[in-house]
Formats: structure tokens, C-alpha cells, sequence
């Protein structure tokens, strides 16, 4: 993992996990008129105020001139903000992986932590990601139709994009295809149901016009919530095999 000296803004790398310092990670979304090197400084800045010796951000800390890299990263995107020791939320939208966020407007005036009431109340109210998930970032309890509906409004520049995004909140690893479109969304879902026996991804409602077609084993982007249910799943390249109980 590369990460950036808060003091000397200087690239260091650290291959493992155990070797790995403390650091902050800066959570954003891409503008249009992206001002990058100020975020870079302000956010070691305020890093180095916490008195956290390195930090991360996902436009210099990745090389994405190498594929092999670049896939690494994104696989391993939920995880790095899980272990962040803190995550400073810039009109951003990665709430639910770190455990503690803080939030800057524009000027990197702070607008106060994701565990304050306020704060992950309109969180709540502008996503309907549920309060628990919000504050504790434990997802053992909600189906992978719900999770889905979390990402329903979410949108990217790229479509792999948003299949990408969602892989570590499935606990997925899969090859990055750049180029490959909305099957990107197909895989993701055939590996989900590779290692998940919750039916729940095959339940869905969409009242909006859907941009993704169906697959020859059916697949599509389940958005509304519906409960876990006991039954198993096989996919194959020729087919998909389901069986549950009936009542």
C-alpha cells in the first residue's frame, strides 16, 4: 500500500498489512474542477494536526498506469478504509466502511463526525442506508437486496464502475475488465451468488426504467428490501441451480 508522508508529502510504501502505520484517508468524489494538489496538502495538513504520520488518497496513491495495481486497489478499497484510524469525508459519499468519519465542506472547515445524531440522521434520511450500518459498519445482518438498494442512486463516470464500487461491501474479489460495460454488474452478481446462499438477489421491483438487461439465467439489480431466507444456490457457466424450502 502506498501512502503519503503527512509532513514531506512524499510517497512510502509498505507491503504488508502487520508493517503498515496509522493513517487517515481522504473520501471525495472527482469534480470537474478537480483541485487536486490542494486537497493533497490540506489533507496532510489536517492528518499531521491528528498526529497521524501518513494518509491516502485514491488519485496519487494508485498508479493506474498498471492494471495489475489498479485491480489490487479496488478489490482491497473497502478493507484500507475499514482499517483507516480516521476518514475525512470531503463531499464524499464513502460512509459506511470506516469506523470513524469526519466531515469537511470545501474551505476543510469541519462539519462534525458520521457519530453525531445530526449527521448520520440526514445521512439516514438522503440514503436509507439503515442508522445501525451508519454508526457501527456491521453488515452481518442485512440481506444482499438491501445492500443493493443502498447503491440504487449512485452514480459513476464509467458503468464497471458501479459493479466495482460494491466489492467490498459483498466481501468480493474479481478481476477488473475496463471496456466490458454493464456485464460488470452480471459478474459481480454471479460471484455474490457463488459464495452466498441468500436468495434475496434474485427478488427485486424497479419502477424506474431499468438500464441493465437480463441475462440468460435472469440476473438484474435487485433495489427494494426484502428478507433472508433460507436456500442454496449452484451457478455453472450453463446454468444456475436454486432450491429453497416450501411451506
Amino acid at each position: 500500500m502506498r501512502l503519503l508522508n503527512s509532513r514531506t508529502l512524499e510517497f512510502e510504501f509498505f507491503g504488508s498489512e502487520e508493517s503498515r502505520p496509522k493513517y487517515a484517508i481522504l473520501s471525495h468524489r472527482w469534480e470537474d474542477d478537480e483541485r487536486g494538489f490542494d486537497k493533497i496538502q490540506k489533507c496532510g495538513e489536517q492528518a499531521a494536526r491528528d498526529e497521524l504520520a501518513y494518509f491516502w488518497i485514491d488519485t496519487c496513491c494508485i498508479d493506474k498506469t498498471s492494471s495489475a495495481e489498479l485491480s489490487e486497489a479496488i478489490n482491497s478499497m473497502f478493507r484500507w478504509y475499514r482499517k483507516s484510524e480516521l476518514c475525512y469525508a470531503y463531499l464524499s459519499d464513502e460512509l459506511i466502511a470506516p469506523p470513524n468519519v469526519e466531515f469537511y465542506d470545501s474551505s476543510w472547515v469541519s462539519l462534525g463526525n458520521k457519530a453525531d445524531f445530526w449527521i448520520y440522521e440526514a445521512i439516514h434520511f438522503r440514503t436509507e442506508i439503515p442508522i445501525p450500518a451508519i454508526t457501527t459498519g456491521d453488515l452481518s445482518h442485512y440481506s444482499i437486496a438491501q445492500k443493493m438498494s443502498w447503491a440504487a442512486g449512485r452514480e459513476t463516470t464509467r458503468s464497471e464502475d458501479l459493479a466495482y464500487c460494491l466489492l467490498g461491501l459483498f466481501d468480493i474479489n474479481m478481476p477488473l475488465l475496463y471496456g466490458e460495460g454493464t456485464k460488470a454488474f452480471v459478474r459481480l452478481q454471479e460471484e455474490i451468488i457463488r459464495v452466498s446462499d441468500d436468495m434475496s438477489i434474485f427478488a427485486w421491483t424497479d419502477a424506474r426504467p431499468e438500464p441493465y438487461q437480463v441475462t440468460n439465467m435472469g440476473i438484474r439489480i435487485p433495489f427494494h428490501l426484502v428478507q433472508k431466507d433460507n436456500s442454496t444456490s449452484q451457478v455453472t457457466q450453463e446454468h444456475a441451480e436454486l432450491s429453497w424450502p416450501t411451506r
